[in-house]
């Protein structure tokens, strides 16, 4: 049960949530539009406005009866409770592909997040830049975090190369892991924070929402092939 003064802890879902209003916010913003309704925001987000009110209320009153929600003010306070107000500073360790692509992407830096330094093993890769990010020995990476007071590290690396690059990790300065490797990395006991991103768990769901046209017309005809007949019996005849 919640005590008195003590702070409410938000679900994970509404978390989730706040990234897609802070997005929308600005596209207002970038508009000139002043003000927004609830209502207004549920036609764009696809949430209810019961739910967008209770979302914002979990961390203070933002709106006003009759007049809505200030664009920018709304907008500064959930950048607020992202922690997106300052800078945070990133590594990536792993310079494959998918190391490359992230050090390549220019939107982390709009949002403050800034990618400082690219940690490989590989020597044909050390020394060389992504986007003007240097690539050094994965050896150094320690010393680097902690002289840089970097915040994020992100992780690419082959799963056989994770636990040991987590655990070189717990030993640093780092706050956070990104973690795009096949394996679930949970840490305990450590004031650090993990955020697992599994690439083929979204294909997956991806497919299953293409494919759910499908699913609803098989599952409505089972539901035909279910339904009771005879004269009058109650036997329920199932196909398998």
């Amino acid at each position: 049960m919640e005590q008195p003064g003590e702070i409410k802890k938000v679900s994970m879902a509404v978390i989730k949530r706040l990234p897609k209003y802070y997005k929308y916010l600005g596209e207002l913003m970038r508009k000139n539009v002043e003000r927004v309704s609830s209502q207004e925001l549920s036609k764009i987000l696809g949430f209810t406005a019961s739910q967008i009110r209770q979302d914002l209320n979990n961390f203070g009153e933002f709106g006003q009866q009759g007049y809505g929600y200030n664009v920018s003010q709304l907008y500064t306070e959930i950048a607020k409770i992202l922690g997106i107000t300052t800078n945070h500073k990133m590594v990536v360790i792993g310079a494959g592909n998918l190391g490359q692509a992230l050090a390549n992407y220019t939107g982390f830096s709009i949002h403050g997040f800034d990618i400082i330094g690219i940690f490989d093993k590989n020597p044909n890769l050390v020394g060389r830049k992504i986007n003007d990010i240097p690539i050094y020995p994965v050896e150094d990476m320690e010393y680097f975090i902690n002289k840089n007071n970097v915040d994020i590290a992100v992780l690419t690396v082959p799963r056989d190369e994770t636990e040991s690059i987590v655990n070189r990790l717990t030993n640093t300065a780092i706050r956070g892991i990104w973690n795009f490797t096949p394996v679930e990395i949970n840490i305990e006991d450590r004031d650090i924070v993990v955020e697992n991103v599994h690439l083929i768990d979204s294909l997956l769901t991806l497919s299953y929402r293409i494919n759910e046209s499908w699913l609803q017309e098989r599952l409505l005809k089972q539901k035909r092939k279910d339904k009771p007949f005879g004269h009058g019996k109650n036997t329920t005849y199932m196909v398998k």
